[in-house]
């Protein structure tokens, strides 16, 4: 965390690659083996474009950009976020990356609250993202 935080500081950015295989590790890991996340056939019977990553690791990985700039994660006291798009993974080695910025909004009483942006390419995959983290 930089020693002067003020209303308007802007936290380092962070891009975060999801592929195939990481979706199969999270599938595992959250016991949520809903076949969207691994299969094109069964992500297309439901009108998706294909194979979309679990929206709780895309909400996860987001957090990141605060836990990593405060370097406590126990000064995190609440996060929101609302699902506006899903992000679609290629099956290709590369995968697909997510970019996350933020942006200290206010600082109230040692708190500061902290909007997200969460972009996977031209889509904005959260909305309304907001942390609120102990300051002082």
């Amino acid at each position: 965390m930089p020693e002067t935080l003020t209303t308007g500081s802007v936290l380092p950015e962070l891009r975060v690659t999801i592929t195939r295989a990481g979706i199969v590790r999270y599938s595992g890991a959250s016991t949520d083996f809903n076949e969207i996340h691994f299969s094109d056939r069964h992500a297309r019977a439901i009108d998706l474009p294909g194979v979309v990553a679990h929206g709780m690791w895309t909400m996860g990985a987001g957090l990141r950009i605060v836990t990593d700039w405060i370097g406590d994660p126990a000064r995190v006291l609440e996060y929101f976020v609302r699902f506006t798009r899903p992000v679609v993974v290629p099956d290709t080695d590369e995968g697909v990356d997510v970019l996350y910025n933020a942006e200290v909004k206010a600082i109230v009483d040692g708190v500061a609250t902290v909007s997200i942006t969460a972009t996977c390419g031209d889509d904005t995959v959260l909305g309304a993202a907001r942390a609120q983290v102990r300051v002082d």
